[in-house]
């Protein structure tokens, strides 16, 4: 039987502690100690306790009450609290109904790594920042962390193709989402944007690479960008003045005929129709224009060498 719904992963409510899950983030390794369900028969209680991790509680069904430190909450379905190291808490399921509960326990440990992403690096510093400051107030899982859960199981239970890269992927969503429940919606860390210019030239220069053989033009390209052909011609002109689309799309074709003519045997008029050219007087013009001499005198002085 597969993972569909909470009621069958009360029955294989293990299987995630069976993972040995070790995730490098920015300049952070998240442990995952326990990753798991937990079901409160009614009036079940855990008395007063806390862990040295932090652990993260999600009530998918169910109601109930928690004492953090002093404070007393109710619980109920679709809320969430955090207790981090040292936080001593209490649990209690309703006298009358039963509650379940998903806990997610991790050890966050700070390990530097030269070779990462700044960006990733300060948006993984920012989250686990903020983790060490939520308040102990449960609050409603307004961003749906519990999918993450039950995408977990699911993916685990089936061994779906990379499943341990997606529970890894999963445990940092549960992070990043839990925070987000106590955010203002005020943008802390701006992600890094592109040069808008310089990558619609990269990518148009790599599009003519993939393409030049065929019937190409300044439009065909400038469509695949969602811009006009005015605008791309701006943009070859801004990145490189002396070389407009067409001098680009000529000079690719170019080195691909040089390297058909040293390292085939074909005619010219083959490699012309190869390669994008009409015909092979139209090659000649091109050619000679380019090189200062014909493309067989080309060929023969490449088989000298």
């Amino acid at each position: 039987m597969k993972v569909t719904s909470l009621t069958e992963i009360i029955e294989k409510s293990d299987i995630l502690e069976r993972l040995d899950i070790s995730i490098p983030w920015g300049h952070y390794e998240i442990r995952v100690l326990r990753f798991h369900l937990t079901s409160f028969p009614a009036g079940k209680y855990i008395d007063f306790h806390n862990h040295s991790e932090y652990e993260f509680h999600f009530i998918p069904r169910g109601k109930g009450k928690v004492i953090l430190e002093d404070q007393t909450f109710k619980l109920s379905e679709g809320m969430f609290y955090l207790t981090g190291p040292g936080v001593m808490h209490y649990q209690e399921a309703d006298t009358k109904e039963a509650m379940d509960e998903f806990c997610l326990h991790v050890d966050i440990m700070n390990k530097f790594r030269s070779d990462i992403d700044p960006f990733e690096a300060a948006e993984a510093k920012q989250c686990i920042e903020k983790l060490s400051q939520l308040p102990l107030i449960p609050t409603y899982d307004s961003h749906q962390a519990m999918e993450c859960f039950m995408e977990a199981y699911k993916v685990c239970d089936a061994k779906s193709t990379g499943y341990y890269t997606s529970i890894r992927q999963l445990v940092i969503s549960i992070l990043l989402k839990s925070v987000r429940a106590y955010d203002s919606g005020k943008v802390g860390i701006e992600a890094p944007s592109r040069d808008m210019v310089a990558h619609r030239y990269q990518y148009a220069i790599q599009y003519i690479e993939a393409n030049y053989s065929a019937n190409l033009t300044l439009e065909n390209v400038a469509e695949k960008l969602n811009i006009s052909s005015r605008q791309l011609q701006r943009v070859f002109k801004h990145c490189d003045p002396q070389m407009p689309f067409s001098r680009v799309l000529e000079d690719i074709r170019m080195q691909a005929v040089c390297l058909k003519l040293e390292e085939s045997d074909l005619s010219i008029e083959q490699i012309a129709q190869s390669e994008g050219f009409s015909n092979s007087s139209y090659l000649h013009v091109v050619f000679r224009k380019c090189k200062g001499m014909t493309p067989a005198a080309y060929r023969r002085a490449q088989q000298i060498k």
